[in-house]
């Protein structure tokens, strides 16, 4: 049901060296980097096997970590959102990898 987690960091280069190193006899590495242009400049970085599943996101201060789950259509996704919108605020997310 998780689909991805991830966890903000204040050394996005400290803790990318880290996670390099931790990630590497578990045959996981860096996948994937977000481009600056969208995300403002801000460093966010994935992990994985297969694919990024483990995210680092620079940042200062904030909620500290991030859960997306596994939604089987993007309809599911939508009501998802809604539903998490009218009940709280939290950062959390549902996704689907399926092509439309």
């Amino acid at each position: 049901m998780i689909d991805h987690t991830g966890i903000s960091v204040a050394d996005f280069d400290k803790a990318k060296s880290f996670y390099d190193g931790a990630f590497a006899p578990l045959g996981a590495s860096l996948l994937m980097m977000v481009p600056a242009e969208h995300t403002g400049g801000v460093k966010v970085g994935g992990y994985g096997r297969e694919r990024p599943v483990f995210w680092l996101h620079e940042a200062a201060a904030g909620p500290g970590r991030h859960y997306a789950f596994t939604a089987r259509s993007r309809s599911e996704v939508d009501a998802f959102y809604d539903a998490a919108l009218s009940a709280d605020g939290n950062n959390i997310e549902a996704v689907c990898h399926v092509s439309t």
